[in-house]
């Protein structure tokens, strides 16, 4: 019988990528294609949900035919997103309203303030969530309220709300002419809209947040057939059997699948998660309660994560704001030709800080400035400051896990992510974690993961055991650096993060410096 393949689809912040793997969880082939960043003002961020899908159909394309696989070889396709990134669209005319509000965006702060009347943590026990500018619901209800008309036409059910994952699989599946109206659980958890102990919309948060449940997906797990791809297609007839928020989908991929499990992606925000098990574990240390996975009718599986908005993406700041340098890999170079940052420090904060702090008046910092420093020094401060804030995230796991007795201590963390493509970064999160950080071979895990589901959907493969031996270290770095070094290397990192948070008075708010 000829071989048969699973397609992973990783719609990210940036870019689409489509990548086939073969039984044994290895890249066979790919596809790629970056879609437009649109600022329409300060602290804004947007996509073109149309563009996605056009490129959708092209990167798959470009990965079956240098493969010259047909779908016919595809057993099933999986798709990972951008979890919290939020398309509102006429079901009708299969037409995006507004263009998709991304999850960086910070446009609803004044609705977050208001739902929080004082305390972000209100509806935490609930969702698992602090009330924050980083989560779904409040973006479609800022749409309904912006576009005329709007919310009449969501209250008749006649506008559908969805994050990514909905959006690529009602195209997928028919758009207009009878497509599939889902998210699976682990975006669904990602809204303020679900209740992580029944993993169901819950009437009073919709009410709440001002979503109206006329235009919400069925929540589904995160492997099981949900359709199949439209003749119209690029994968005509191929079951979508697989959908994954992007961060739980690289720990799926990074066969995260134990209590106490724990992973770091590094592209162009960084997420750390650690798997809590089936309970889940409500953090009193600023981290967020999520699930981690669900496979078909077994109890979700629940975890903790820690997310940091921006790594890579200081990275393409310097690039195409400031012009410090003209590729990506170029910063790469400048940060190794010098043996430190040179004093400086920098905080990324450009949406504010997210996990632990929750601090959105926060911004951007860079401290420690001398004539001494140069583009190379600002380079590494800008590829270090993702690892400083690693150290803050797995922190509050740590207190959590004392607290709670839910995981585990993280012991070692299993990286992913553009980022971990370099070895002094790496060698330096080891050194300020303090435990040992390990590079699969396989890097594209976020793919992956969402391949693993849609295969075990459909019976490519048979249970979590045929997937776990898969997984295989490329590289590890143990922690090298002097516990003094490393003790003040974290107190200078944390005075940059007070000056992040400080930046105005309490009478000044962040958007009192913008000129509209």
């Amino acid at each position: 019988m000829p071989q048969k393949y699973v397609l992973g689809i990783d719609h990210g912040t940036t870019m689409t990528r489509a990548i086939v793997f073969d039984t044994d969880g290895k890249v066979i082939g790919s596809g790629q294609r970056e879609h437009k960043q649109y600022y329409p003002r300060a602290g804004w961020m947007e996509h073109d949900a149309r563009e996605i899908i056009d490129n959708l159909d092209r990167v798959v394309r470009d990965a079956m035919r240098r493969l010259r696989v047909r779908t016919t070889d595809l057993s099933a396709v999986g798709i990972a997103n951008q979890r919290e990134t939020v398309v509102v669209w006429d079901k009708r005319t299969g037409k995006p309203i507004h263009r998709a509000i991304v999850w960086q965006d910070t446009r609803t702060q004044k609705q977050v303030d208001a739902l929080a009347d004082g305390d972000p943590n209100r509806f935490r026990e609930k969702t698992g969530l602090t009330l924050s500018t980083y989560f779904a619901g409040p973006r479609a209800a800022w749409i309904l309220d912006h576009v005329r008309g709007a919310r009449a036409k969501a209250e008749r059910g006649d506008l559908a709300f969805g994050t990514m994952d909905s959006w690529i699989v009602w195209n997928l599946t028919g758009g207009p002419r009878g497509g599939v109206h889902v998210t699976d659980v682990t975006n669904a958890s990602r809204t303020l809209l679900m209740d992580l102990n029944t993993c169901q919309w819950d009437a009073d948060l919709c009410d709440a947040v001002g979503v109206p449940p006329a235009m919400l997906p069925t929540i589904v797990s995160s492997s099981e057939v949900v359709g199949e791809a439209g003749r119209r297609t690029s994968l005509a007839g191929v079951p979508i059997a697989g959908i994954f928020g992007d961060q739980q989908a690289a720990a799926f991929g990074q066969a995260a699948f134990g209590p106490g499990d724990a992973k770091g992606s590094f592209g162009t925000g960084a997420f750390l998660s650690m798997n809590t098990g089936v309970r889940p574990m409500i953090s009193e240390n600023g981290l967020v309660s999520t699930v981690a996975y669900r496979l078909g009718s077994k109890p979700p599986v629940c975890g903790v994560e820690g997310s940091i908005a921006d790594a890579g993406s200081v990275l393409q700041w310097m690039r195409d704001e400031l012009g410090l340098f003209a590729r990506i890999a170029d910063a790469d170079k400048l940060a190794a030709s010098v043996r430190d940052s040179g004093g400086a420090h920098i905080v990324p904060a450009f949406s504010g800080l997210f996990a632990p702090h929750w601090r959105p008046d926060a911004r951007g910092t860079i401290v420690g400035l001398t004539r001494y420093v140069t583009k190379a020094h600002l380079a590494r401060a800008a590829l270090e400051s993702s690892a400083f804030a690693a150290r803050e995230v797995v922190d509050a796991m740590n207190a959590d896990v004392l607290a709670t007795g839910l995981g585990a201590p993280v012991e070692e963390l299993r990286v992913d992510g553009s980022l971990t493509t370099n070895d002094d970064l790496m060698q330096l999160l080891a050194d300020l974690l303090d435990v040992p950080v390990v590079r699969p071979e396989v890097v594209e895990t976020t793919a992956l993961g969402a391949a693993y589901a849609a295969g075990l959907a459909v019976g490519h493969w048979e249970s979590l055991d045929d997937i776990a031996p898969n997984w295989t270290s490329d590289k590890r770095w143990e922690p090298s650096l002097p516990v003094p070094e490393r003790d003040r290397r974290l107190r200078v990192w944390k005075k940059a993060v007070a000056h992040a948070v400080d930046w105005v008075d309490a009478d000044t708010t962040p958007d009192d410096l913008v000129t509209t």
